[in-house]
């Protein structure tokens, strides 16, 4: 049955059960937040019953609609959500709420419940996301004319407007007029610790006008003036919309409504039972769900099921009249890369010693002829981080063709956008900057590892090595600081065939971010034997095996640019009869992944073992022991050229092995 706009008794019935779905929830878990479900309850069932492109039997289908939560601590009330308009979310499960092994957790997480569409908590990345998401439906649009015609719609609170992340996001999908995007501000102008104005006052309708958004603002539980906002929002095709939706926080509490004290804690036995005798809902029972309600919302979801089937029969036509976009669409929806990949990225290697930005900007363009899926751009440094694609189009507003974005000086909605990019299905998404400015896109990078989504994010001028620059510039922890983040892989590449390695198991990777870093100044190339990028992919290997037998008296374990000196370091103290082993280890996640056989192989127990890395040595004392030597750098750099820093800071092939012979007592 097709809902019409007026709201009926059952219509206000199913908002109540909204309410008290969540209130349940959170008094069961004595645990939550009750002010954001009760406030925006109204435009929640309305935009799902009404006006949402969706299908409970079905929330992967790739034409829904797209509705993210970005205040995920009012997750109770999409829960609420979930379960009564048909996905598999028992009742059972909104019991459990907060609970150890439910699929209800405290903010929502993509792939744990069905219908949530993306991993939610910190405010402002679900803003990020949706604006990301929005951008992949658009160029997913221009890639496939006629195929989709989705939208992404989002709920923000306050607190979502307040932080920078959301500022750079919006500022970003006004200036390319993403008019398949719609945000709901609940407007309620209270925070967790009190009223807004406390440290808030700025004209968010103006702000956004001045970004090129559509504004308007509305009652927030008046549902007439709902459904019309919605409608015109969708009818504005050539901006955003955001909807100023004017509501009271707690809304149906009697004494705690309109309070910041209804923002993050129970209502209370008290302020149940007497909002439950306001609102005439039973007292004496929980997790009601009156009979109407269910009746009209499971006809609803078959209507909404129909739908798809109709879209469905709409795809295979547009199969049949367009064959080549057909093949694309089944790219895109695989992210698929040739088995070969690999292979066809040392091909692209060039004959000459770079730096690995440039041998890695190389094999970059190979992947992406290969990977259709693949797209990215960089916070205005594309020309240092080697990374913009050649012979594509930069996505521009209005030409969603291209596979170049340009983010601008945005570092925290570019962690963001791409976790939206690659949530929306369809793109492997890549980012680029400085290494040192990963401190901006941190909170994207935890969020990209929690969702495990396929995101490549490329740090070049990775160490103090970049010089003159100074140490405002120069990353000394920041290879430390993503590595301790779980489900992180972190690819620091030593030469051109380590460079192929590492960008071939990032573009595959589909179960989490990987972070590539590569260097400013030029690398040596490394020794040269059958299979190293093959080892390389296991994330260690031995480089330089010690001559003689009884396995190495000393094992020199490095990265990057580091590994040349442990090359060099283990030449001359092999030369004064000591059995020296060099390990290349690009990516300690990966190598630790493998089996213990081949961790042993490759770093034995026996003989005694040095890390060698231009950065923290913290990590690294797990590696070599309490009685092994680690040589880094625990202190910010300066500003000179590198060989002066090289020089000063120990890291040339001769200090370094002076002091592992100092250390050795030799």
């Amino acid at each position: 049955m097709t809902l019409p706009d007026a709201v009926d008794d059952v219509d206000l019935l199913a908002i109540n059960t909204l309410k008290f779905l969540a209130v349940d929830a959170i008094e069961a878990a004595r645990s939550g937040h009750p002010g954001l479900p009760l406030g925006a309850a109204e435009l929640a069932y309305l935009l799902f019953t009404r006006r949402l492109r969706h299908d409970p039997s079905d929330p992967h289908w790739r034409d829904r609609d797209r509705f993210l939560l970005s205040p995920g601590h009012g997750s109770a009330l999409l829960y609420s959500l979930l379960h009564l308009t048909g996905y598999d979310l028992p009742l059972d499960e909104l019991k459990r709420f907060r609970q150890w092994g439910s699929k209800t957790p405290g903010h929502p997480e993509v792939h744990l419940t069905p219908g949530v569409e993306v991993t939610t908590g910190p405010l402002g990345q679900g803003f990020g996301n949706a604006v990301g998401m929005a951008l992949a439906a658009k160029m997913a649009e221009a890639r496939l004319p006629g195929l989709f015609g989705h939208r992404v719609w989002a709920l923000v609170s306050d607190g979502d407007v307040m932080e920078g992340v959301a500022y750079e996001a919006a500022s970003l999908a006004g200036h390319l007029g993403l008019g398949n995007l719609i945000c709901i501000y609940d407007d309620n102008k209270i925070t967790l610790d009190g009223a807004l104005d406390e440290a808030f006052s700025e004209d968010v309708a103006r702000r956004f006008d001045a970004m090129g958004w559509h504004t308007v603002k509305i009652d927030g539980h008046d549902p007439g003036q709902i459904l019309a906002a919605y409608d015109l929002a969708v009818a504005v095709r050539d901006r955003p919309s955001i909807i100023l939706a004017r509501t009271v926080i707690g809304h149906g509490a009697p004494s705690k409504a309109g309070s910041h004290k209804v923002h993050g804690e129970p209502l209370g036995k008290d302020e149940n039972l007497a909002m439950r005798r306001a609102l005439g809902w039973p007292e004496g029972e929980t997790f009601v769900v009156p009979e109407a309600v269910r009746h009209r919302l499971a006809a609803r979801a078959m209507e909404l099921s129909a739908a798809h089937s109709a879209w469905n029969v709409h795809a295979a036509v547009w199969r049949e009249d367009h064959p080549e976009e057909a093949a694309l669409y089944d790219a895109l929806c695989d992210r698929a890369a040739p088995a070969d990949l690999l292979d066809q990225c040392l091909a692209a290697l060039p004959a000459k010693t770079d730096a690995t930005r440039s041998l890695a900007g190389a094999v970059l363009q190979r992947v992406a002829a290969l990977m259709p899926s693949l797209v990215g751009g960089d916070a205005d440094l594309g020309g240092s981080t080697k990374t913009v694609l050649a012979g594509s189009a930069k996505v521009l507003p209005g030409a969603f063709g291209g596979r170049n974005l340009r983010f601008g000086i945005r570092e925290h909605a570019m962690g963001a956008l791409a976790n939206g990019i690659a949530l929306h299905g369809l793109f492997v998404p890549y980012t680029a900057t400085f290494l040192t400015f990963s401190d901006y896109m941190r909170p994207a990078i935890r969020l990209a590892a929690l969702s495990q989504l396929p995101v490549v994010h490329v740090f070049t001028h990775d160490s103090v090595f970049l010089g003159e620059d100074g140490p405002t510039h120069q990353a000394v922890e920041h290879v430390s600081a993503l590595r301790i983040i779980p489900n992180v892989h972190v690819w620091r590449p030593a030469d051109g065939v380590e460079c192929a390695a590492a960008w071939a198991a990032a573009a595959t990777r589909r179960d989490g971010p990987t972070e590539l870093v590569f260097t400013r100044q030029k690398v040596d190339v490394l020794p040269e034997s059958e299979g190293r990028a093959a080892l390389a992919s296991r994330g260690a290997y031995v480089l330089v095996r010690e001559a003689g037998d009884g396995g190495p008296e000393l094992t020199l374990m490095a990265t990057g640019s580091e590994v040349s000196l442990a090359v060099a370091a283990a030449a001359a103290l092999a030369a004064e009869g000591l059995r020296v082993r060099v390990v290349s280890m690009p990516c300690v996640e990966v190598f630790v992944a493998q089996d213990d056989a081949y961790r042993a192989e490759v770093i034995p127990a026996t003989g005694r073992r040095v890390s060698l890395e231009a950065g923290r040595t913290d990590l690294w004392r797990g590696w070599v022991g309490f009685d092994g030597l680690c040589i880094g750098i625990d202190h910010f750099g300066a500003s000179a050229p590198a060989p002066v820093l090289a020089e000063q800071y120990g890291l040339t092939p001769e200090r370094v092995t002076a002091r592992i012979r100092s250390w050795l007592g030799r």
